[in-house]
């Protein structure tokens, strides 16, 4: 291994990204918009959901149980109706998406000591939404049917009842249950993987379009050495691309970083030297630069999404599709970066991933040299 021709390779890469303005600021503004527009576009909060609420019974009991809807922030009343249809016509049109039926009889179940009954009608079209939603109001039921039947019991007993059992919840890692803390750590991982990963799938086969490729390979360089070099000079402009959108997780976003700079640092090198690896491998496969680049977006964007972790869980994936996601390496990557932002995390417990990350980049490279040796031979 000459470090002198490393070097050298380096160099020359470095001026190719300089003479390109205009690639070079889309490679450095690019993952700041995109952490900017997935941070602010993609959510996982239900909450504020339309509701429209029928009420035949007109109770003070069924008006608490109004009340309770009005003050929570998981629902938002956009219309009191005035019979069945009326529900039923504000889901069709989409004005609605919960519907709410307190029929004449509830007060009078309730205060007699039977199960009150209430109808609750969803649009099932976001089965997610709808399933959250039924979960949020059968606990504004439970507390809210608790508390009336409580103070009539009270009220009969004229002593006041105590709870046996209290229950207090602690929330760890993420005590005010944001979905931007669970998704800006997943995001920055998801942005590397595709950035890094098309920056340097262009990099072999521009030089087999360009004809310099011969060229190179009829001098003392090896196939390590111009691996290294290439990946040199986007290594740099992937740790500017790191510390931006890190930056804006904690600052635009306010997701709190609990963990260690300096293990955040060595796992993101890691990962980098991996997915750069990757997008040479890619590049020497496919000789044009048009197909380098296709087989750069397919091997990053949808694994990185769909296989990662990011949002969809792994354990509630096929079997199949969960021992795939062992060889996206983004899947590592997400847990080490919720592991460090989020729970304070080290070396310690997060050692199994970051040993993956090492053996994918180590596999990568070979892989990546022996290519570019078949065609030195």
């Amino acid at each position: 291994m000459n470090f002198a021709r490393v070097k050298a390779v380096a160099r020359k890469e470095g001026l190719h990204i300089l003479r390109d303005p205009r690639s070079l600021v889309m490679a450095i503004l690019l993952p700041f918009l995109m952490i900017l527009l997935f941070g602010y576009g993609l959510t996982l909060d239900v909450d504020r959901i339309p509701t429209s609420i029928y009420d035949a019974d007109n109770s003070a009991e069924s008006r608490a149980i109004i009340s309770r809807f009005e003050g929570s922030h998981y629902f938002r009343i956009v219309d009191v109706a005035g019979d069945y249809g009326h529900i039923q016509d504000s889901i069709n049109r989409g004005r609605a998406m919960f519907g709410l039926v307190i029929p004449r009889q509830y007060s009078r179940d309730l205060l007699a000591g039977k199960e009150p009954q209430i109808q609750i009608l969803l649009d099932g079209s976001d089965s997610n939404t709808a399933s959250v939603a039924l979960s949020y109001a059968r606990t504004l039921f439970g507390e809210s049917a608790e508390d009336i039947a409580s103070g009539a019991l009270n009220r009969s007993s004229g002593v006041k009842e105590t709870p046996s059992i209290e229950a207090r919840i602690r929330i760890w890692y993420n005590s005010g249950m944001r979905s931007q803390n669970f998704i800006i750590p997943g995001l920055i991982a998801i942005i590397l993987m595709i950035i890094a990963t098309l920056l340097t799938s262009l990099t072999i086969s521009r030089e087999w379009e360009s004809g310099t490729m011969e060229q190179l390979l009829s001098t003392p360089l090896r196939p390590a050495e111009l691996i290294l070099g290439k990946m040199s000079a986007y290594f740099i402009l992937g740790a500017l691309d790191t510390v931006l959108v890190i930056i804006a997780g904690v600052t635009v976003f306010h997701v709190p970083f609990r963990g260690s700079l300096l293990f955040l640092a060595l796992t993101s090198g890691i990962f980098l030297t991996g997915v750069l690896c990757w997008g040479i491998l890619l590049s020497t496969i496919a000789k044009s630069q048009l197909l380098s680049y296709q087989l750069g977006a397919l091997t990053s964007f949808l694994p990185a999404i769909l296989l990662s972790g990011f949002i969809f869980s792994i354990e509630n994936m096929p079997p199949a599709i969960q021992t795939l996601s062992y060889l996206i390496p983004s899947r590592y990557f997400v847990t080490i970066l919720k592991g460090i932002f989020l729970r304070g995390i080290g070396i310690e417990v997060l050692w199994v991933e970051v040993g993956l990350l090492l053996v994918f980049a180590v596999i990568v490279f070979l892989l990546a040299r022996n290519r570019l040796r078949r065609e030195v031979v």
